[in-house]
């Protein structure tokens, strides 16, 4: 094999050769490396050499950079493709926009971006919305000369003088907290490294609890507490987590009573609290029991708890103040087979449940008087939720509206009235909904379930077998993937494709079951349930079998990959974003992050039923000399939740075994994370690249027919 650094000078000389020079995707050398299981199983890895934990090693990081130089030279001729999508994306944005103001504690805070600035400025204003500014965070600065830079939480002491926000300029998710006084606007000496970024203040507003991750794993370890003006090494532990496949949060209930900390790992939760004004001893709520999960709040004297004890669908039930097991919990809003809670907000004089029944989300009010009311939506097929609410007192609820036509709207119900305002709706310069349709249709699987697909597309798109698709979904971690308004795919929309969205089990779209039915042992039920609903939207005519694009990005990078192996002649491009592809290698090493805290999602593959089960279907493990369809990879070289040597090596398999002549791309962002890059203009500038190779690869290189401008 050639080396690797010499392939990288030479696909960086082959930039600068004729056009007609076609591009030659770059080698990397095999060095075998054998992976072993607790009870003996062994598997070759030839590309386990590209793991390099310090992201330091010279041959591979080369080797990323080689394949970075190859996607520049393949994608060269796209850039004015690229440019004219980028030009429309940013072109549809509000540059100077603003989020809906929110009250507290006698002050109204938003976030702002300025035009051409990457990041918000996070302000406030005194008791009026005409009272002059005071900017809290600019992140434009904070971020300069930075490649990455994240805010995480944010938080005002309860005296609305000092601010304590986390920051992380690597994309590792490992934060620094740090001060500042807001009557002086200096940034105050504490600062608080190692963390996960949670954060809030105790009653004295001189105590702030953080949560301390561990700096290997990232797995939350500690809550501390830490006085300002005094070391961070003399913090002291409240509260450590023993049980490595628990994650740790923090917050304070709605009525600022306790400060809670909440455990929870895949299949149980447990709930501490405190004093806000002494937090220092903190009480169970209920003993963490395997397969029983909640959260609770407290408001009006005693606790309302969301519960799946006994209820697969959960429930809501209530508990005295000084509750401390499940035994003082008493039914209040019963389980239903049709209706999965999601959540619940508390008020004065009700309680908005956001459910969810036969697929759509609603928002159920519960007033004290035992009336019963839903918020209507406008539309057959919307995504609805509960918006920012940060006062109980009130008749007014906020809630946030979308659908594939409609731009994210906030809205403002009065629930003694039934008044309702728009407070903002997302403002998306040139676009006219009326020239858009949206659809929802049901596949049959091929065991017989019904799978819900939401479709939108440009008014005039002939079903007639001949157009392309792009098809996207999750299928994971019981997350939802609702129909919503995605400003980047009305440039899909305006050349002719149809974006689908694949509520594919994995997902909790349906209810719980939906999530039970595709994860662990039935995890092959989200690819086949995704690669059904391709087939069946082609047989109803929505695309021809040759024009269909998919992607799918982290969990759903793996959902890409399992595809690409199982039916890979049902797909022209795919697109896979911090793709997990090494299943049962990353299971295997308990050093990973993420890797225990999982083993209910996916298995513990030291297990030999889940071992075999996952490599069943394990990405990096399946590839096999069969022809590939065309492939965009992209990964974050500092990513913490996929690591970057999964779709390195994938992609490095499937050099070696792909028998197609369709091109496979990886492009690695060598300063970024799991999100990618972190300013809004530079995430537009990748989705633009790789939406420019979709395109080309389903054939589609023109103007956009009847812009949405027109």
């Amino acid at each position: 094999m050639k080396s690797t650094l010499c392939l990288l000078l030479a696909s960086l000389m082959t930039s600068t050769a004729t056009a007609a020079t076609p591009p030659v995707p770059p080698d990397v050398e095999k060095r075998p490396h054998v992976v072993k299981a607790p009870f003996g199983a062994t598997r070759n890895d030839d590309y386990y050499w590209l793991r390099d934990d310090k992201r330091e090693d010279k041959a591979m990081l080369a080797y990323l950079q080689a394949e970075n130089a190859y996607a520049d030279q393949l994608l060269a001729p796209l850039k004015p493709l690229e440019d004219a999508l980028y030009g429309e994306i940013v072109g549809r944005i509000k540059q100077d926009d603003a989020s809906v103001p929110a009250r507290e504690r006698g002050y109204w805070y938003y976030s702002r971006y300025e035009t051409g600035q990457d990041y918000p400025i996070h302000a406030r204003r005194k008791a009026s919305m005409d009272a002059p500014e005071e900017v809290l965070l600019n992140v434009n600065t904070m971020a300069a000369g930075k490649g990455y830079f994240s805010v995480g939480s944010m938080e005002v002491s309860q005296d609305n003088q000092l601010l304590a926000w986390a920051d992380d300029d690597v994309g590792r998710r490992q934060y620094v907290i740090r001060f500042k006084d807001l009557r002086t606007g200096a940034v105050l000496p504490d600062t608080i490294t190692g963390t996960s970024g949670d954060l809030v203040w105790a009653d004295d507003n001189r105590t702030v609890l953080y949560v301390e991750n561990d700096p290997e794993t990232l797995l939350t370890v500690r809550v501390k507490k830490h006085v300002l003006g005094t070391p961070a090494s003399a913090d002291t532990v409240v509260y450590e987590e023993k049980d490595d496949s628990f994650y740790m949060g923090i917050g304070r209930t709605r009525d600022d009573r306790f400060i809670t900390i909440g455990v929870h790992s895949t299949v149980s939760s447990e709930e501490r609290y405190a004093p806000a004004s002494d937090p220092t001893t903190f009480t169970v709520l209920a003993p963490r029991q395997r397969d029983v999960e909640y959260d609770a709040d407290h408001y009006d004297g005693r606790w309302v708890i969301r519960t799946n004890d006994g209820a697969k669908n959960f429930k809501l039930v209530t508990a005295p103040t000084d509750a401390t097991s499940r035994a003082q919990w008493k039914d209040w809003i019963a389980h239903d087979d049709a209706v999965f809670i999601e959540g619940f907000e508390l008020f004065d004089t009700y309680t908005a449940i956001a459910e969810r029944s036969e697929g759509l989300e609603r928002i159920r009010l519960l007033f004290k008087d035992g009336r019963n009311d839903y918020v209507k939506a406008d539309e057959p097929a919307y995504s609805m939720g509960l918006g920012d609410n940060t006062e109980a007192d009130t008749t007014w609820l906020r809630y946030v509206y979308t659908s594939m036509t409609t731009p994210t709207t906030v809205y403002e119900l009065n629930t003694a009235t039934g008044e309702r305002r728009q407070l903002k709706q997302q403002p998306v310069i040139g676009y006219d909904a009326s020239k858009y349709e949206t659809d929802r249709v049901w596949i049959t699987a091929r065991d017989g379930v019904k799978v819900p697909v939401s479709l939108v597309y440009r008014k005039g798109y002939r079903k007639d077998g001949t157009g392309a698709l792009f098809q996207y979904a999750y299928g994971s971690y019981g997350m939802s993937m609702d129909p919503y308004f995605n400003q980047t795919a009305v440039s899909l929309l305006d050349r002719g494709v149809v974006y689908a969205i694949a509520h594919i089990r994995g997902g909790q779209e349906m209810g719980r079951d939906w999530y039970e039915n595709g994860k662990l042992l039935h995890k092959q039920n989200t690819f086949n349930d995704f690669i059904d609903v391709t087939r069946g939207l082609v047989a109803q005519g929505w695309a021809a079998k040759d024009r269909v694009a998919a992607s799918g990005g982290s969990a759903g990078g793996l959902l890409m990959g399992a595809i690409a192996n199982q039916a890979p002649q049902d797909y022209r491009v795919l697109v896979a974003q911090v793709p997990f592809v090494d299943v049962v290698t990353t299971m295997l090493d308990p050093t990973i992050p993420l890797t225990t805290n999982e083993y209910d999602e996916w298995g513990n593959p030291e297990q030999k039923p889940y071992y075999e089960y996952m490599l069943s279907y394990s990405p990096y493990d399946n590839v096999k000399k069969q022809a590939y369809p065309s492939l965009f990879v992209g990964t974050g070289l500092w990513d913490s939740q996929v690591q970057y040597w999964e779709p390195a090596k994938w992609v490095a398999k499937l050099r070696d075994d792909n028998t197609s002549t369709f091109p496979i791309l990886f492009r690695t962002n060598m300063e970024a994370g799991h999100g990618g890059k972190s300013g809004r203009f530079q995430r537009y500038r990748e989705l633009s690249e790789s939406y420019a190779f979709v395109l080309q690869q389903l054939g589609i290189e023109t103007p956009a027919a009847g812009a949405a401008t027109e």
